[in-house]
């Protein structure tokens, strides 16, 4: 078992902060095996809120970095696109690499629109109020055959269950 120092705390700390390395990654770069990381995550405190903190920070990182990714998909953005194109002249250099000749440097301003789902997104989640991406069905009072029969009297009830009249003898008296 490797022995325990603010060394390889630290360097594991740092590991954590930068990438979403596994812990076989980790340990294999600091030169530990899982079981011992394993083990000083149990009995060490000091470990244990070293890492648990490393991955807060990576965390807000990441939610950071989230953010200023969905800022730049729901304006757009443009980037420079540069090439360099060269032509192979046919002849060798003392080391018998190819001369190649820098025929032109080409520089493209290359635009990126909007991303709708992120627009949807930004706006369900930022102004849900007005923003919706469900429809809410809401009832008021009571619908059915409850209400439409609540208005008839006794007697238009009994001939509605004696079957003496029909949907359409009872909408022609209303």
């Amino acid at each position: 078992m490797a022995k325990y120092n603010k060394k390889i705390v630290d360097n594991i700390c740092a590991l954590i902060r930068t990438d979403s390395y596994t812990i076989a990654e980790i340990c294999e770069k600091v030169g530990i095996v899982k079981d011992t990381y394993y083990s000083w995550l149990k009995t060490k405190s000091d470990f244990s809120d070293a890492i648990k903190k490393a991955e807060d920070e990576f965390n807000d990182l990441i939610i950071a970095e989230a953010k200023r990714s969905l800022v730049k998909m729901i304006r757009g953005y443009t980037v420079q696109e540069k090439r360099t194109v060269t032509a192979d002249t046919g002849k060798k250099d003392d080391n018998g690499k190819p001369i190649v000749r820098v025929k032109e440097h080409v520089v493209t301003d290359k635009h990126y629109q909007p991303v709708p789902a992120a627009v949807i997104f930004a706006l369900t989640n930022r102004d849900p109020d007005n923003w919706k991406n469900r429809q809410e069905n809401k009832v008021s009072g009571e619908v059915g055959i409850k209400s439409s029969l609540e208005s008839l009297s006794d007697e238009e009830l009994q001939k509605i269950v004696d079957g003496d009249e029909t949907d359409q003898e009872r909408n022609t008296d209303s």
